[in-house]
């Protein structure tokens, strides 16, 4: 029930992105960056040094970076250590009973840390949504159209944008800005977001399109 050791293997590059069902294009004025679970615990079974982990943390640390330059909302989603067998659910069943709440598993890292002004919001089951005010976050903010980044790609990644789609907001995946157990996990999210709810871009896409 425990996560199993992620191999090395080699993110996808542009020309290798499905193409997407929907013409979304992002805007700095509506959109809003959401960096999932990069929790000291989640990036444990990958080889820190090596890909996908190591240039998926550094893609994301530019996104963050002209996201914040842009005033763009940066949310995180953390999930607490310890959780009451009752509150975790059938995750438990899945994934045994999860992280500890001790630093070493909790802590975002220090490449992602969350800055002032940015939002930590308790995750609590697969979708960001579930259990959040992330929508209504977002709303109040004028933004209808999330960039999903993190890991792990076909677990929460995925759940969070199809929930998106269905509250009406417009999703886009960094491809290259996340990492998963397996580069066929990390296809199949990409190609079943593109069919059915949102728009993967590259990094360097997306940084040509926020400035």
């Amino acid at each position: 029930m425990a996560l199993p050791t992620i191999p090395a293997y080699p993110l996808p590059t542009a020309d290798e992105l499905p193409t997407p069902r929907g013409a979304w294009r992002p805007e700095t004025g509506r959109i809003a960056l959401l960096v999932h679970d990069m929790q000291r615990y989640f990036l444990s079974r990958f080889d820190a040094d090596a890909s996908p982990l190591a240039p998926a943390i550094a893609n994301l640390a530019r996104l963050v970076e002209r996201c914040r330059a842009l005033g763009i909302p940066v949310f995180y989603t953390a999930q607490r250590g310890n959780q009451d067998r009752r509150d975790r659910g059938l995750q438990a069943d899945l994934w045994g009973p999860g992280m500890q709440a001790i630093d070493e598993h909790e802590a975002i890292i220090d490449a992602l840390a969350p800055a002032a002004g940015d939002h930590v919001l308790v995750k609590h089951r697969y979708s960001a949504f579930q259990r959040s005010n992330l929508e209504q976050l977002m709303r109040v903010r004028g933004r209808d159209q999330l960039l999903i980044t993190g890991v792990y790609a076909h677990i929460g990644l995925l759940s969070t944008a199809t929930e998106a789609f269905q509250r009406d907001i417009e999703t886009f995946i960094a491809a290259d800005a996340v990492a998963d157990f397996s580069r066929a996990d990390h296809d199949m999210a990409l190609a079943w977001i593109a069919r059915a709810c949102g728009v993967p871009l590259a990094t360097d896409r997306l940084l040509e399109i926020l400035q």
